[in-house]
């Protein structure tokens, strides 16, 4: 470094500095910290690495939808799957890489198709802690007594998603193991979405239903014939935490020669032994 044609240069305790700093050590700049940098400001101005953001989306949210498209079209090939999820074809094709990694995904014959380790996870969901395990027996139990098909469901984006099935003899659950997720207008989904506390609502409803919800909170009960399959009828009521939200839903299908309203007693009395387990404690006044 030089200044006005001189070069500067520190001097030391014994030697003094060039241009009559005599004594006077020249001032140096701290060291850094050892083991630690001072962070840098991001500069927005530099573009995000490749990968990072696709289209406008995270990779998270494209993964996402590519494993969407999977569910959608039951398994497919690069080229649909990358139109079904809006992503271009190079980078579904990275991201569906990784996920096989993952075991998130799986190669299959015909393309791709969502993985094992997917299912593994998804197995272990519950909307509260202990309930599989606390609806369990007394879901068993009700399938005895009633010979219908009793399941545990809860409302989720417009789909009433089944948990577990206690099969029965009536020959419902035989017509029903192969789906576990059906419109949110099933007896399951209607007593649910029925509740003023509940927190997943469906997105649309018909006109009829402040009626109908209405019906159902007085009774505690919902009924619906022939929507989970065609010739089996349903009737539900919900299952309650300690704060009285209610977190699922029990059921019983049968055929309809099985009269499903004949149920309904018997499957309110189980799902209020199931709340009270659950931590509930009480009986639900109806209104």
């Amino acid at each position: 470094m030089r200044e006005n044609g001189g070069s500067i240069r520190a001097g030391t305790d014994d030697e003094p500095g060039v241009n009559g700093n005599t004594g006077r050590r020249a001032r140096r700049a701290d060291p850094p910290e050892s083991g630690r940098h001072r962070p840098r400001r991001a500069d927005r101005s530099v573009p995000e690495p490749a990968g990072t953001r696709t289209a406008g989306r995270s990779v998270l949210e494209g993964a996402f939808e590519l494993l969407t498209a999977m569910e959608r079209t039951r398994g497919a090939g690069l080229t649909q799957l990358s139109s079904e999820s809006g992503l271009p074809k190079a980078t579904a094709h990275r991201l569906l890489e990784q996920l096989i990694g993952l075991g998130a995904v799986e190669r299959s014959a015909d393309g791709y198709r969502i993985g094992s380790r997917m299912f593994q996870l998804g197995n272990r969901w519950q909307p509260h802690p202990g309930l599989r395990a606390t609806a369990a027996e007394p879901a068993r139990r009700l399938a005895a007594v009633t010979g219908a098909a009793v399941g545990i469901a809860v409302l989720r984006h417009d789909q009433t998603l089944v948990l577990d099935w206690a099969s029965g003899e009536t020959g419902a659950y035989t017509a029903l193991r192969n789906r576990s997720a059906w419109p949110w207008y099933t007896a399951a989904g209607k007593v649910l979405a029925a509740s003023p506390e509940y927190r997943f609502p469906p997105s649309s409803v018909p006109a009829s239903w402040p009626r109908e919800g209405r019906a159902i909170r007085e009774s505690g009960v919902a009924v619906d014939r022939g929507i989970l399959t065609p010739g089996v009828c349903s009737v539900a009521a919900s299952l309650y935490d300690a704060s009285g939200t209610p977190v699922a839903a029990l059921f019983a299908a049968t055929a309809p020669a099985h009269r499903p309203e004949r149920l309904a007693d018997v499957v309110r009395r189980t799902s209020t032994a199931i709340s009270a387990r659950l931590g509930r404690g009480r009986l639900r006044p109806a209104g």
